[in-house]
């Protein structure tokens, strides 16, 4: 029996095209702010629980994707998403041992951080004006964490993808 074992590495592509379809999809322009980082969400989960399939060049890659969809400045969410992948990797010893609220409070400070980020290069652009409502997806995201990590636990257990 131990030589059939299940890969399902395009489970994985599969979560990044769901959360990419997520982050384009439209809602009404008073909730926009409160849109979660999804692709962010999804390149931490799997950057902490799978670094040996999802790291920094996966998040240059779905950024850079990101970047097209969103028709912003080329390498703006590219930048953001490997400053999240790394920080979650440099973090992944310590966060796979927190409980679930740990690591939601140390997803919060990460994706706020690269919240900031994208803020800084939006106001060195000129894109947006600079205002810190920005950082409200980095607390809906933090907020979502528990329910996302259950959840794709649950779809790595069910499709064994290692």
């Amino acid at each position: 029996m131990a030589g059939i074992r299940s890969h399902n590495g395009w489970m994985i592509w599969l979560t990044f095209a769901i959360g990419l379809l997520l982050s384009v999809s439209p809602m009404p322009q008073f909730m926009e702010v409160f849109r979660p980082l999804w692709l962010a969400l999804l390149l931490a989960f799997w950057a902490l629980y799978m670094p040996h399939k999802v790291g920094m060049v996966t998040a240059w890659c779905l950024g850079l994707t990101e970047d097209v969809l969103y028709g912003t400045l080329l390498g703006q969410n590219a930048l953001i998403l490997t400053l999240i992948t790394f920080l979650v990797l440099s973090l992944q010893q310590r966060l796979r041992m927190f409980p679930m609220w740990q690591q939601s409070l140390v997803l919060l400070v990460i994706f706020g951080l690269a919240q900031l980020a994208q803020l800084w290069l939006s106001a060195l652009t000129g894109n947006r004006q600079p205002t810190l409502a920005l950082v409200l997806p980095a607390l809906v995201s933090a907020l979502l964490w528990p329910w996302v990590s259950y959840g794709l636990r649950g779809l790595t257990r069910r499709f064994k993808i290692n």
